[in-house]
């Protein structure tokens, strides 16, 4: 049996992708930063730079989803540091130790973020070949990309997946949204105008066991649905498939930078991004346009 180990497994992404995994006979094993008595997980301490050897050497495929959230705190100066050290750091101690302990992996995918490309509203629309943008988030992604690609080096199939906004049933970005608007005080942010690129969680766990399967797959992929939606448009269609109104005027971009500081950018700007290089690559989205992906997520 494929054995595959997975950092971040407890979060919104990795329990829905271990749940897929199970499901298609993959045998799942966890790294935990608690000690406990499951065989399938493991002990790992990024500040005291440990893992248990088990792990590496049991594993399969590894996919790395862990890193601190990065909307879950203001950015202040120490969560910065925390927001790029739980990323660089964790991917550098799975690095060393599969170097020592297990350098004919067949795989390493990795999380990225489309923060890639810097946190921007145009009407450009954003691939993987153009260029790194100049903020905090392009810089969170750019040290991340740079530490997973060091697999390359153990020739190691290595797959980067930029993940755009991930809407799932519960938890997550579209809870959030909906929520306001159910209870009658939702509308849209700014201007509205910025694009939200967004993927739906089935579809993005999907392609995280397409990265596993089809070993034609190399390199970085952009994680979004192929649907350009702005932030407006997606406010008054979760507010239709809901049966409500939007009724209040957009939310002023000085009041959320006021609350959340820097950090308000995730909210206030937001730029299109293409997903065609993973459709060329044959894989199929189930939900491509927001119409079906919110009829299913309102299920």
């Amino acid at each position: 049996m494929t054995s595959i180990l997975i950092t971040g497994g407890t979060g919104l992404i990795g329990k829905h992708l271990c749940n897929v995994l199970r499901s298609k006979g993959y045998n799942i094993l966890i790294l935990s930063r608690n000690k406990t008595n499951n065989p399938n997980t493991y002990y790992w301490n990024i500040s005291e730079n440990y893992i248990d050897p088990k792990a590496i050497q049991t594993a399969d495929y590894v996919i790395h989803l862990a890193g601190a959230g990065i909307a879950d705190k203001r950015w202040t100066k120490k969560i910065k540091k925390e927001l790029i050290d739980s990323r660089v750091k964790s991917t550098n101690l799975l690095f060393n130790n599969i170097k020592t302990l297990n350098p004919n992996l067949k795989g390493f995918i990795s999380a990225s973020g489309i923060g890639y490309y810097g946190a921007i509203t145009s009407e450009k629309i954003f691939k993987e070949t153009d260029a790194s943008g100049n903020d905090f988030l392009a810089t969170v992604c750019k040290v991340w990309e740079q530490a997973s690609k060091q697999f390359n080096s153990l020739n190691i199939r290595t797959v980067i997946l930029r993940t755009g906004v991930v809407f799932s049933k519960k938890g997550g970005a579209f809870e959030k949204m909906s929520q306001p608007i159910k209870l009658g005080f939702g509308s849209p942010i700014g201007t509205g105008k910025q694009y939200i690129p967004w993927i739906h969680i089935d579809d993005l766990c999907k392609m995280y066991v397409e990265a596993i399967e089809n070993t034609e797959l190399t390199g970085i992929y952009n994680a979004v649905a192929p649907d350009y939606v702005t932030n407006e448009f997606l406010t008054k269609s979760i507010a239709t498939t809901l049966h409500k109104k939007v009724w209040l005027p957009n939310v002023p971009s000085f009041m959320l930078k006021l609350i959340f500081g820097e950090m308000a950018v995730i909210l206030l700007e937001g730029s299109r991004v293409s997903a065609e290089k993973i459709k060329s690559a044959g894989f199929k989205f189930k939900y491509s346009f927001l119409p079906e992906a919110l009829k299913d997520l309102n299920t």
